[in-house]
């Protein structure tokens, strides 16, 4: 692992997505859930739970960069615009920084959308797993 390498995945956001998170976590805000409420709101629409984008930097990085066994130390996310049901995210890690004599990398997070607008930007702070330091 070294500055510059990146990983990514996309996923479209779904109703069965949105609803399922929704079941999981609780939240149950009908921004998220009612067409009828949503409708009259500045979105206009139903949109996605911003932290279903974030889970999808957990993904990245847990699966490919920095890979399995890598340990969230922080994260910082920034939600700049909706995510929408029918939205196709991809979901991009990129390794801006190591800690020289140590398994610490940063990374920026970002996930944007089918038409390259950011949804979210972020950075996140990870232990990786020994032995993938460049």
């Amino acid at each position: 692992m070294k500055i510059g390498d990146s990983a990514e995945s996309a996923f479209t956001v779904s109703d069965e997505i949105v609803r399922g998170f929704a079941e999981l976590m609780g939240d149950r805000n009908p921004l998220h859930l009612d067409e009828a409420f949503a409708l009259k709101t500045r979105f206009g629409r139903r949109i996605a739970h911003g932290m279903i984008a974030a889970a999808q930097i957990s993904a990245v990085m847990g699966n490919k960069l920095p890979g399995p066994g890598t340990i969230y130390l922080s994260q910082s996310l920034q939600f700049v615009a909706p995510l929408f049901l029918g939205d196709r995210v991809t979901t991009r890690v990129t390794v801006v920084g190591i800690k020289e004599g140590k398994p610490i990398a940063t990374l920026e997070t970002i996930c944007a959308n089918q038409r390259g607008e950011a949804v979210l930007k972020g950075e996140a702070v990870v232990l990786f797993p020994q032995g993938q330091q460049g």
